[in-house]
């Protein structure tokens, strides 16, 4: 199993990137997203990748995180999503978009992704309610980035010029940490993750404690 890959980008086409590390070169699938993050041609990139075998095929398919990759291999999972539909969900919302969306039961969000209808929508929320807290909870450790590493053969790239930063938004750990006490209290994985993509999106820079708290007031009894 090839579960990354390290080197230079050779050239970037529609869907996929060629990576050349040491003389060899890996042809790899991503989203739009991900390919317009890359570099240019000739500077070093790396990604985690996904190896798609069946028997006429073999696909290797690319992320910047081990979250995102995750992502990929579970919305694999929902019935009618292939890997070209995963790749088009998490290329329209990236991976705290399809986290929020799932958490949320926002199947709307879901269907905006190209060539995917209502009803796979729908499925995708439906059957991934439960188990996308997994995901959701991955700790900050493996929300990080593949980097870039450079080869032996591959130039050195310059450092990009700082860019001012947006207004930070809730961590991943934030909201892992929340999840993870909501759940230690008792609250069922896909209601808990509801509530705190909820309270995150209300609050974009809440902290941990925070997002408990708001979280615990939206599952409080009503009435």
């Amino acid at each position: 199993m090839i579960g990354r890959i390290a080197g230079r980008i050779e050239y970037k086409g529609e869907d996929h990137v060629l990576i050349d590390v040491r003389g060899v070169g890996y042809i790899v699938y991503c989203s739009d997203r991900v390919l317009a993050s890359l570099p240019r041609s000739g500077e070093a990139a790396a990604l985690y990748t996904d190896l798609l075998v069946r028997e006429d095929l073999l696909q290797l398919y690319g992320f910047p995180t081990l979250v995102e990759k995750e992502w990929f291999r579970l919305l694999m999972t929902v019935q009618g999503v292939g890997a070209k539909a995963s790749l088009a969900i998490l290329g329209t919302l990236g991976p705290d978009g399809v986290s929020r969306a799932i958490a949320l039961g926002d199947a709307n969000a879901i269907k905006a992704a190209r060539g995917i209808g209502p009803k796979t929508g729908l499925r995708v929320v439906n059957e991934l309610r439960d188990k996308a807290p997994m995901v959701m909870a991955m700790g900050a450790g493996t929300i990080a980035s593949a980097g870039p590493e450079v080869t032996d053969d591959a130039p050195t790239p310059s450092a990009p010029a700082p860019s001012p930063a947006p207004a930070a938004p809730t961590s991943a750990p934030a909201q892992s940490e929340a999840l993870s006490a909501l759940s230690n209290l008792g609250y069922a994985p896909g209601e808990a993750a509801a509530a705190v993509a909820q309270a995150a999106g209300e609050a974009p820079t809440a902290t941990t404690a925070e997002l408990i708290r708001a979280a615990l007031r939206l599952l409080a009894p009503k009435g």
